[in-house]
């Protein structure tokens, strides 16, 4: 099903009749509102889950897991609009001696309008219809078109006629939430002159080609897409002796997990050569849980990934089944060296989504370096080492290749928290803000001033009456409520 263009500019249009009431409403109303949206899916979490299992192949267990992430989420994030501090609200106050004399100058953020999320096929609630990219733009003040993803459409629909009922019935505008289906849909979408901004998560080539439309309106827009990440683990040749084992088990676990569908897994992984860890990991994955992909496309996607790293001349098959057929991924683990790594990454380090990942066995730090540095952007890098090893190097080229750097566990699993990072250098996004986390909000507001305003015209929240119960910064004093 493709949504028609009269009924895109429709929904369009209710979206930025409804976006001055959502820039205008109280945190209290805006949480309110998000909470309601929140307990709806969880009184219909049955119903949806039924669903999802059909659409996804996912299973229960999963789903249901994903529905309380999601309704956490929008319940974080009415938290947030309560909190304020989201705002930055800023005042100098007038000062005639000043040189230049300076105005009155009163600054906050506000919700840039009416906000485009493309829904994610590998997590079809939480960054879905009404996922982490919908519940900060909408905890920001600003309306939502959702573009469904066509792995769960009956999901997708379901979903958003459940949250935006819940959303009006707790007195929230007609309009605050809608769905559109179908590619041409969405490339109109992204494209809508009364769109202001767009969150996306899904391919590099996907990504990019709606990144590309955004930028490329007569009036541009931010478009914050997370798009592909090989997510490098490091691991040290103290930590393998001292800990090899269980580093070899949390790894098979960690890049199995959701068949290998999760954007957090480790794909490339770094380890000493004549270090054991492939004799290691060996025996633990024909014991791993392969299973059915996504979608057909991935489906039909990832085999010829699995080859297109296997054809590298440096690549040699460690476990697995490199040669995959039918609809059931099985595990598989390669090998290659960190020389030709640095000379190919192009080959070596694309990602393919799926239970592979890539042992890199480099011969000392030098020949390490030359390999970490020819990594791409990712959202995670992990780096398994004792607290007697001199890293120091290696942790600068992981902290500018990554937004979280872990230093225990692996990287599947994102805590949905105030501190969270999700995000990361080009390709794994195409901006430097994270889309799950508290701060997630601030890609979709907008800094204004209010120069010499009476009272009376301000927002409430820059009004002085407000500023006790807001954190807020006055004359260069941070003030806490």
């Amino acid at each position: 099903m493709t949504t028609s263009t009269a009924d895109l500019d429709r929904l369009v249009a209710a979206a930025a009749a409804a976006a001055p009431v959502w820039r205008s409403s109280s945190a209290g109303d805006r949480a309110r509102w998000l909470r309601a949206a929140a307990a709806a899916l969880d009184a219909h979490a049955d119903e949806l889950v039924a669903i999802a299992d059909e659409e996804t192949r996912l299973g229960e267990t999963r789903l249901r897991g994903e529905v309380g992430r999601t309704t956490g989420q929008l319940r974080l994030f009415a938290d947030v609009a309560e909190e304020g501090s989201y705002l930055e609200i800023t005042v100098d106050d007038a000062d005639a001696g000043a040189t230049p004399p300076r105005p009155e100058l009163r600054r906050m953020l506000t919700g840039v309008g009416p906000v485009a999320v493309f829904s994610a096929s590998n997590f079809p609630f939480a960054f879905s219809v009404a996922g982490g990219d919908t519940a900060s733009a909408l905890a920001a003040g600003n309306p939502v078109i959702v573009k469904a993803h066509s792995g769960h459409p009956r999901l997708s629909e379901r979903t958003a006629e459940i949250v935006s009922d819940a959303l009006e019935a707790a007195g929230a505008p007609a309009g605050s939430l809608a769905l559109v289906e179908g590619r041409e849909a969405g490339n109109a979408l992204v494209q809508h002159p009364l769109i202001q901004a767009a969150g996306f998560t899904g391919s590099l080539g996907g990504g990019r080609a709606l990144f590309d439309l955004a930028t490329g309106r007569p009036d541009p827009i931010p478009f914050y897409g997370e798009l592909g990440s090989v997510n490098p683990v490091v691991i040290t040749a103290a930590a393998v002796d001292r800990r090899g084992s269980a580093l070899a088990q949390g790894l098979v676990a960690s890049f199995t997990l959701g068949v290998g569908q999760f954007c957090t897994k480790p794909g490339v992984v770094f380890v000493p050569a004549g270090s054991g860890f492939d004799q290691l990991i060996a025996p633990l994955v024909p014991g791993a849980a392969g299973g059915r992909l996504l979608t057909d496309r991935i489906t039909a996607a990832f085999p010829s990934g699995v080859a297109h790293l296997e054809g590298d001349p440096s690549v040699s098959v460690v476990a697995g089944a490199a040669e995959q057929s039918g609809d059931i991924a099985a595990p598989v683990v390669l090998r290659t060296d960190a020389v030709a790594v640095a000379e190919r990454p192009e080959t070596l380090l694309a990602e393919c989504f799926g239970p592979v990942t890539l042992l890199v066995e480099y011969a000392d730090a030098a020949d390490l370096h030359r390999a970490l540095e020819a990594v791409p952007g990712s959202l995670t890098a992990t780096l398994h080492a004792e607290d007697d090893e001199p890293v120091e190097a290696m942790l600068e080229v992981l902290v500018r290749k990554a937004g979280r750097v872990l230093f225990a566990g692996w990287p599947t699993g994102v805590a949905v928290t105030w501190s969270q990072q999700h995000g990361g250098p080009w390709p794994a996004t195409t901006s430097l803000h994270t889309s799950v986390g508290a701060t997630a909000i601030r890609r979709f507001l907008r800094p204004v001033v209010f120069q010499d305003a009476p009272q009376r015209l301000l927002p409430a929240v820059l009004r002085d009456d407000a500023y006790p119960s807001l954190p807020h910064r006055r004359n260069g004093t941070l003030t806490l409520p």
